[in-house]
């Protein structure tokens, strides 16, 4: 296995953190930050946006996962490059969306 299986494991995680609010709170019918809000990450974007860019993070984390070497499950180093990837962007968005819904 070489080292850019891990780097894309580890953003494969970082795309699942992302979709996670973003098709949450669009299936709920609520407004979100999105890159597409005007200014792009902190004004609000239709729940439809919302659920598009989640989806399209899940597609990318897919890609990132099943297309690039051979992920299993049952490779401890490669559950915790997901892993890794996806704990340090949802805490980098917590911090981020908390500043917005009163989290910090």
């Amino acid at each position: 296995m070489t080292w850019y299986h891990y780097v894309s494991y580890f953003f494969a995680g970082a795309f699942l953190a992302n979709a996670v609010p973003h098709v949450t709170n669009g299936i709920s019918g609520r407004p979100f930050q999105s890159p597409f809000a005007k200014p792009p990450g902190q004004g609000l974007s239709s729940s439809t946006i919302n659920v598009a860019w989640g989806f399209f993070n899940l597609a990318v984390a897919y890609l990132l996962v099943c297309r690039v070497g051979s992920f299993s499950l049952l490779n401890t180093a490669h559950v915790l490059t997901l892993g890794a990837g996806l704990l340090f962007v949802s805490i980098m968005l917590a911090r981020s969306f908390g500043r917005f819904h009163g989290g910090l």
